[in-house]
């Protein structure tokens, strides 16, 4: 069966759908050297540079969320696949300032590889460039090693948290030591009821049965263990949340951010339907929740599914969430 898809040549679109956000969003973001998207409006060069990459795909993340008050470049690979190092290499150069820059690297081979040789090229270059890894996945368990654990849509308040770090003009040790005290109260747990098709050649991205759903799947169809029959939303919730509670270390009396991530066929009705369930969830821990997100952060393509992101937040992580940001998938008055 033909593919589906409002699409041209394959071959063309990662640059026509970065050509289509810069058109879009003209006012916030620019596509620069092919397969950067920097912010149209660039922060003093006293202040830390935030710098993300990724394969593309998962729209609206990564480039979705350049601008003020999150990321100052992401750089696009093709679909599903990570740029290479030398492509990172060019947003670290052309973002360094003395103040530094850090990269946000998911816990993906590919990403990984990019980004140590991109690493290795800044320092040779004496560049100031940190690197923060995201790892939140508990697939594999919650005692899994954290070189197991996959980087998912986690990444997406992570990047608030340290983008609004370095608007406020935080030190690169501090917003690194912010980064990572908020990823270790930070836990993503995914779901799938439809597996996704690639738009470059139309193979299915994993496998489910139709009366199956499979809880841990991850963005590119990775298998996570949890096949199941489809259970409903409330079901599905309590599941998830048990798991991530445990994971996040939440208690009693905690404060909490709730996302319901969706993967890209999944209704904002059934989104906000498992937000309500998990909240309930999580008010029977005596657990209080801030103002959360029922939106499509990250996606894959047509998976119908969605993540569930939890985090414990303390008062200084609530204020960088709800800071001012202006991106084109992310905007907040503060």
């Amino acid at each position: 069966m033909p593919m589906k898809k409002f699409l041209n040549d394959p071959a063309t679109l990662t640059a026509e759908m970065l050509e289509g956000l810069a058109l879009a969003y003209s006012d916030k973001v620019k596509v620069v050297n092919d397969r950067i998207v920097v912010r149209t409006h660039p922060k003093a060069q006293d202040k830390v540079a935030l710098v993300c990459f990724g394969g593309t795909g998962h729209e609206p993340a990564m480039h979705g969320f350049v601008g003020e008050g999150m990321a100052d470049a992401a750089v696009a690979g093709d679909v599903f696949a990570a740029p290479g190092g030398p492509k990172v290499f060019e947003a670290l150069e052309m973002l360094n300032r003395p103040a530094g820059v850090i990269l946000l690297t998911l816990n993906h081979n590919g990403d990984r590889m990019s980004a140590r040789k991109a690493l290795r090229l800044a320092e040779k270059a004496g560049l100031n460039v940190k690197e923060i890894i995201v790892q939140e996945d508990i697939a594999p368990g919650i005692d899994a090693d954290p070189e197991d654990r996959r980087g998912l849509g986690g990444c997406i308040p992570l990047m608030k948290v340290m983008g609004a770090a370095c608007e406020e003009g935080k030190s690169i040790d501090e917003v690194l030591e912010i980064g990572k005290a908020f990823h270790s109260h930070l836990a993503t747990l995914s779901v799938a009821l439809k597996v996704a098709t690639h738009p470059q050649n139309g193979g299915e991205i994993g496998s489910l049965a139709d009366d199956e759903m499979e809880i841990g799947m991850g963005q590119h169809g990775e298998g996570g263990g949890g096949i199941m029959k489809v259970q409903t939303a409330d079901e599905t919730a309590r599941i998830m949340v048990d798991r991530l509670v445990q994971a996040t270390g939440l208690q009693s009396g905690d404060r909490a951010l709730l996302v319901i991530n969706g993967s890209g066929a999944t209704t904002t009705m059934e989104m906000l339907i498992c937000y309500r369930a998990a909240a309930k969830c999580l008010a029977e821990k005596g657990i209080t929740l801030m103002d959360g997100i029922a939106d499509e952060l990250l996606t894959v393509q047509e998976m119908a599914g969605f993540q569930m992101i939890l985090a414990k937040v303390c008062p200084t992580c609530e204020a960088l969430l709800k800071a001012k940001a202006n991106t084109p998938y992310w905007t907040c008055n503060g």
